[in-house]
């Protein structure tokens, strides 16, 4: 079965791959490593090889066996576009994708130029999101520009864990923008001043804005339980979904 999700921006998980390998500073406390070696060592199927790169065939029939319209994260525990996940594969994924229309699917990835690769000669279904992770300046900002040139109905950002100031950037062609900080007893800090930046340029672009988490640090800069230090950004909890579409 497909899994019920924690994660504020979205529904349910569905992981037809598992497992990836480290590319960016946002991977090196990885979520989805921490609990994919937890799930193997209690014997959880699905989860023998950890958190080595897996392919699920078996799960790829999920979605289709679900009647109510879902939103979808699309491989929570891996990297879609992960270099050794075969095109073939690819196709069969998105082969349910369209045969789903009911479902809208959110893809978010740290592998922007594959994506943009791998939909030159391919159409982007209707009810799929597309995204790239934007940790830092170095690493994130580049990605953005190969996703805004997807055309994909809804382009969107998860700028999480935001491990430094990003600056001025563009948003133009961007939809939606997801903002946190980081979990975990290791988490690195992230200010406030960083994110009401992005807030403010999300304003003046038209992209939707969405605050995650503030995570381990909060906004007084005091590490605690992350559920302690909640999700109010200037006295405001920004849960918005995009609800138009800019044009490409």
């Amino acid at each position: 079965m497909s899994t019920q999700s924690k994660i504020e921006w979205t529904e349910q998980t569905w992981n037809p791959a598992t497992g990836c390998t480290k590319i960016s500073p946002g991977c090196k406390h990885c979520y989805a490593e921490t609990m994919a070696n937890r799930l193997q060592a209690m014997s959880t199927p699905g989860y023998d090889n950890g958190f080595k790169l897996s392919l699920m065939p078996s799960r790829l029939s999920q979605p289709l066996n679900r009647k109510k319209p879902t939103m979808y994260f699309v491989n929570s525990m891996s990297d879609l576009f992960h270099e050794d996940i075969p095109d073939d594969y690819l196709d069969q994924i998105f082969k349910v994708i369209r045969q789903t229309p009911r479902h809208t699917y959110q893809i978010l990835t740290k592998r922007a130029v594959r994506m943009r690769e791998y939909f030159i000669d391919r159409k982007v279904p209707d009810n799929v999101w597309l995204g790239v992770t934007v940790e830092d300046r170095e690493y994130g900002i580049p990605r953005i520009d190969e996703l805004r040139h997807i055309p994909a109905k809804i382009r969107f950002l998860s700028v999480e864990p935001l491990l430094e100031h990003l600056g001025s950037f563009d948003l133009s062609n961007i939809h939606w923008v997801i903002v946190g900080g980081e979990s975990g007893a290791k988490a690195r800090p992230m200010k406030p001043e960083w994110v009401s930046s992005i807030r403010r340029q999300c304003e003046e672009a038209g992209s939707t804005f969405f605050f995650k988490q503030w995570g381990t640090w909060g906004a007084d800069g005091i590490k605690r339980n992350k559920h302690l230090n909640g999700r109010v950004l200037d006295g405001t909890v920004w849960d918005n979904y995009p609800t138009t579409q800019l044009s490409f």
